[in-house]
């Protein structure tokens, strides 16, 4: 009897690791926060009623734009007055992917007073960009930048993701890397597009 139970408790211990391990190797929520992610309602619920230059944005949520940097600085002379955050990003990058719960969230919790873009930057073709996007919905439109120069200048860095967040009245700010949650992204927005 002794014996059984010696290894009826190496068993129960054995399995005790092995669950560990599984739970230890199970994929974290992006942004660190498992309830980050809204359902297609809820983005529009809080999109609702925004100025029209920003629903123009919300109507092009999750699509890929071409034209480069004449048509994206188009499209801010029509943002004129309002915060801007500009989120570059690919769909190989890993960190991007990590962070897209956070941008989905905190676009459409802002939406209704700050313009989103995204720079889709370097991805080898338009396909993955598009897969990407619709992976990891948001609720504003990218531009495509297959050779990175729209990137590049608008962040002036080859880092990616890089975030530059564009007052309605003052000097951008870069920010180069990853948000981990939603909440300092939020306090990126407040602190540097809704600034002044």
């Amino acid at each position: 009897m002794t014996a059984r139970r010696a290894l009826l408790g190496l068993t129960v211990l054995a399995l005790i690791v092995l669950i560990a391990i599984g739970v230890a190797q199970l994929p974290r929520s992006s942004s660190g926060d498992p309830a980050t992610r809204l359902t297609a309602a809820q983005t529009s619920a809080l999109l609702a009623g925004s100025p029209g230059p920003l629903a123009a944005l919300h109507a092009q949520a999750g699509t890929l734009l071409e034209g480069g940097s004449p048509v994206l600085h188009a499209r801010l002379a029509a943002l004129k007055g309002y915060p801007v955050v500009i989120n570059k990003w690919a769909s190989w990058c890993v960190p991007c992917q990590e962070e897209s719960a956070a941008f989905q969230r905190v676009s459409a919790e802002y939406g209704r007073r700050v313009a989103f873009i995204g720079i889709d930057s370097e991805d080898s073709n338009r396909a993955d960009g598009a897969a990407f996007l619709k992976s990891f919905p948001v609720s504003y439109p990218s531009y495509y930048d297959k050779s990175g120069s729209l990137g590049l200048q608008l962040t002036d860095s080859t880092f990616r993701p890089a975030t530059v967040f564009i007052p309605a009245h003052g000097r951008p700010y870069i920010r180069d890397g990853e948000y981990p949650s939603a909440a300092r992204l939020r306090r990126d927005v407040e602190r540097y597009a809704l600034a002044g």
